[in-house]
């Protein structure tokens, strides 16, 4: 049953009141550990959750698939005024027309801007924050507009991922700047426009990206979160390889032996298998084959990532390609994996002969005892809000991220922004429940971290 905006935000300023006396009641001992500033840091929030919520609706209701460029932007300009509305100077990074995506928004406060010219002291740590505008779904798929589906759930497209994780990272700015907390903190504001299917080459879709962010000392990514006390401290690398095999061709009745060899199929049957038997056990790596053709007259087109093949059952293939990827925790891992590959690619049968191509994509966030100093200031955010610790989340529940470009520059955070399920499917959801507190988190953490 659809709901007005104005019933969402009565809804939401109830579900509000009541979550506070809860809270106020449960963790009264806890909270005499923050200080006046925090305090009112944590009742702007509060205050603001039903605006936080229509401006989440409002976004959503956006139709920003990556490949939708005017949408895209139509988001940025909305989050724009709303990190001009924090204080921060905000300018479009445009991509060339040959990159065919949007751009990206960034936003920076008076600090930041004097950071880039100037030597003039800033408090606390240079923050990098990161979002991004687009979704998955694109104007020809099924819409899914902002529906609240009862008191605590809403459905959207990018509700969760990461619309809902852009709005906290902003009310957690304008909260910040409303007790004129960012008047001296250098903190910029990130938000990337083609994130969830980057441009090509990387170069330039993230080359003022990076330049931009070995500007400041700790990146924290708005991605969704996994739980109230997790947080992520690694990521794992997304690559891609291609596999072509060629084998002599001729009829059935010779297969295996010496004069005919055992053909394509078999061959690139023997690599793949060889692969999961030798690899699929180790630790934060997978890898996992997309496509897979063969036949006596094969095509397969590259951009496309389809192809076609005509075969006979009596006739030998003298052509397989398989593709896939490759997901690893550390540059290391990457590397031992692909060497591996390549020694089973080279064994090969006879009659046959065999080449893998490894091609780059995005690079892992590897876990560091920096990461994890960064992790402990947000265990002891969450401990003084009577949450308890935050931990490390699991590397293996997350793919790759605009994180992992600039993870090697400085000390990363990922997951700090809404919780919800189904991400990237029909009926995304978010926990509009768990949102107050998450904004909460992520406010104080930047007001440690800056101060």
């Amino acid at each position: 049953m659809k709901k007005n905006l104005g019933t969402v935000i009565l809804l939401m300023a109830t579900l509000l009141l009541m979550h506070t006396a809860v809270s106020a009641q449960k963790n009264k001992k806890d909270t005499k550990v923050l200080n006046k500033e925090e305090q009112k840091i944590i009742e702007y929030i509060d205050a603001n959750m039903p605006r936080a919520i229509a401006l989440l609706k409002e976004a959503v209701n956006v139709n920003s698939g990556t490949l939708n460029i005017e949408g895209v932007k139509k988001v940025g300009a909305l989050f724009a005024k709303e990190l001009e509305a924090a204080g921060l100077t905000t300018h479009w990074v445009a991509m060339p027309d040959s990159i065919q995506r949007a751009g990206h928004l960034v936003g920076r406060t008076p600090a930041a801007v004097a950071n880039t010219t100037t030597t003039k002291k800033h408090k606390g740590k240079k923050l990098f924050l990161i979002g991004h505008l687009d979704t998955v779904f694109e104007p020809d798929m099924p819409e899914n507009p902002f529906t609240l589906l009862n008191d605590s759930i809403a459905t959207g497209q990018g509700a969760n991922d990461m619309k809902g994780g852009d709005v906290v990272m902003i009310i957690a700015l304008q909260a910040l700047h409303a007790q004129g907390l960012l008047k001296e903190a250098a903190i910029t504001a990130y938000l990337t426009g083609d994130e969830e299917q980057a441009g090509y080459p990387r170069s330039v879709s993230r080359g003022d990206f990076i330049e931009t962010a070995k500007q400041s000392e700790i990146a924290l990514a708005f991605e969704g979160a996994n739980g109230l006390n997790s947080v992520a401290t690694a990521r794992r690398g997304a690559s891609g390889w291609q596999l072509k095999v060629t084998g002599k061709t001729g009829h059935s009745s010779g297969v295996f032996t010496d004069y005919a060899g055992y053909g394509a199929i078999y061959e690139a049957a023997r690599i793949v298998n060889s692969f999961r038997e030798e690899l699929s056990q180790e630790k934060y790596l997978t890898f996992n084959p997309g496509v897979f053709i063969g036949g006596s007259d094969m095509q397969y087109e590259e951009a496309k990532a389809s192809g076609t093949a005509i075969g006979k059952t009596n006739i030998i293939s003298p052509n397989a390609v398989v593709t896939g990827d490759l997901r690893f925790l550390t540059e290391q891992q990457k590397q031992n994996a692909r060497n591996k590959m390549q020694s089973i690619v080279n064994q090969s049968l006879k009659g046959t002969k065999a080449t893998i191509q490894f091609v780059d994509g995005i690079p892992s966030m590897a876990p560091t005892p920096g990461n994890d100093s960064v992790r402990a200031v947000i265990s002891e955010v969450t401990q003084k809000m009577g949450m308890g610790a935050t931990v490390a989340g699991d590397p293996g529940s997350r793919g790759a991220g605009d994180i992992s470009y600039v993870a090697q520059y400085m000390d990363c955070i990922d997951g700090l922004g809404a919780s919800g399920k189904g991400a990237h499917a029909p009926g995304e959801t978010i926990n509009l429940k768990e949102l107050p507190f998450l904004i909460k988190r992520a406010a104080l953490t930047m007001y440690q971290l800056t101060r």
